[in-house]
């Protein structure tokens, strides 16, 4: 089967969107379905969508993409953790060891729209919305499709077509009861709602410039800032025990439950039983597949493929550089005869144990977000891993810098040099039972254990 110079795409989030683009400057014509309305004109779905953190490897494809200065008005710089803890003021802790390594803060919603806008405009892009996706017949080499407002089923071709549509991807769920492939889903035992910190008298209630957090052990609120001087919350909790989901359904379980952990915010978000009650809650978990693609036929990426938490702000991250690594294997083949199996073979081997080291660290940095975060040991290692990385910068960068700040440091190579990192650091904090820290021996312990990264680019 000889490389097309078209593509479906089922999905038109932010995936699909970007991956359009990307297709259509390299000349190809492409398709895109998508189940919901324009995103141009239709409203967001209330209460369903986490703000984004947006990192290094998301604006890299968005630069690659040549559509960073149209994102770049969406999006607020955060530097850091803002701890709130009962009683105490609330405490600052910084993402990096240099003033540039911030994240930033951009409504889901709105960067899908400014995606679609610029997709819109770009020659060979259709895009088809309300269209929904019933499925692949692989044996048939047809896409089924449904439009939403008439009713009415049709097929187009399926070969060859990327599902972009999301962790609850129907063409996923299609190859997967077509025993084409299969799929582990390993759901959360929390789940979250989304509610709203409006702003104080035209201005930002708290510090717009960080990402805030009450930790509180086995659960936790984070609020991300938005242009309109508001701020997205979103409660993460225990569906079942107490406290949980299941122990909220009234207005006064919900006030006693904010009252009780998180009294400071009766100020700030005055509508709170009633915005809780009103919004959907939201399901999380990790999926997996044994395989993205079927011959050249079908190919996942994003979290059609490989679904995460959102913990550590890289569903969209991760995603966009799925696109961009196809994009980049598309390229490698120009000019040449190609088969599409092959070519969506080498980008399932290029990103599968990113995939799957990412999944890990996103679980990870749960515990850390909501529990280990407050421990003074923890606060005191993640001190020196930044001192470390100030003394021995192409060799010890702190693992969440690397996710976050290095898009040239793939997530497999973070989760492994980051393991050996933890151990120099315990080793280090034993050898001096957390007193002044003995900085010959740390060098001695990186320059054994760590290699030099290739670069030191972010």
């Amino acid at each position: 089967m000889t490389r097309s110079k078209h593509f479906n795409i089922v999905g038109g989030g932010l995936s699909g969107s970007l991956l359009a683009i990307l297709l259509a400057q390299r000349g190809f014509e492409v398709d895109v379905f998508e189940r919901r309305g324009d995103a141009r004109r239709a409203a967001p779905d209330d209460g369903r969508s986490i703000n984004l953190a947006l990192a290094a490897r998301g604006l890299a494809a968005l630069t690659a993409a040549a559509v960073i200065d149209r994102i770049q008005p969406l999006l607020i710089a955060m530097r850091g953790r803002m701890l709130h803890e009962p009683g105490a003021s609330a405490q600052l802790l910084p993402y990096g060891s240099r003033s540039d390594e911030v994240i930033w803060s951009v409504s889901r919603s709105a960067l899908n729209r400014a995606l679609i806008e610029v997709a819109a405009t770009q020659p060979g892009i259709r895009l088809h919305f309300a269209t929904t996706c019933l499925g692949a017949d692989v044996k048939a080499n047809t896409l089924l499709l449904r439009d939403r407002c008439t009713g009415t089923a049709r097929t187009v071709p399926l070969t060859a077509t990327i599902g972009a549509d999301g962790a609850g991807s129907a063409l996923r769920q299609s190859l997967k009861a077509a025993r084409l492939i299969a799929v582990h889903e390993e759901p959360l035992d929390h789940d979250y709602k989304q509610m709203t910190i409006p702003a104080a008298d035209g201005n930002y209630a708290m510090d717009p410039h960080a990402l805030h957090i009450w930790p509180r052990g086995s659960f936790m609120l984070i609020a991300l800032p938005n242009p309109d001087h508001s701020f997205t919350a979103t409660l993460f909790l225990p569906k079942h025990g107490s406290p949980s989901f299941e122990t909220l359904g009234d207005a006064a379980s919900v006030k006693s439950f904010f009252a009780s952990y998180f009294p400071d915010t009766a100020a700030l978000m005055p509508n709170q039983a009633q915005e809780f009650l009103a919004h959907a809650q939201g399901m999380l978990g990790t999926i997996s597949c044994d395989r993205w693609h079927i011959a050249g036929q079908v190919l996942l990426l994003g979290d059609a493929a490989h679904a995460i938490v959102p913990f550590h702000g890289q569903g969209a991250n991760c995603a966009f550089e799925d696109c961009v690594m196809l994009a980049r294997l598309l390229d490698s083949r120009a000019g040449k005869l190609n088969d599409l199996a092959e070519l969506f073979a080498e980008f399932q081997a290029s990103r599968l144990d990113n995939a799957l080291a990412i999944a890990q660290m996103a679980l990870e940095n749960y515990t850390e977000m909501r529990d280990s975060v407050r421990d003074q040991r923890f606060q005191r290692l993640n001190f020196l891993s930044l001192e470390l990385e100030r003394r021995q910068p192409l060799r010890f960068i702190p693992r969440y810098s690397m996710v976050m700040f290095h898009a040239d440091i793939t997530y497999a190579e973070a989760l492994r040099r980051g393991a050996v990192q933890a151990q120099i650091l315990d080793d280090l904090d034993h050898a001096t039972l957390g007193s002044n820290t003995d900085y010959s021996l740390a060098d001695q312990l990186i320059e054994a254990r760590l290699s030099p990264l290739r670069s030191s680019t972010k």
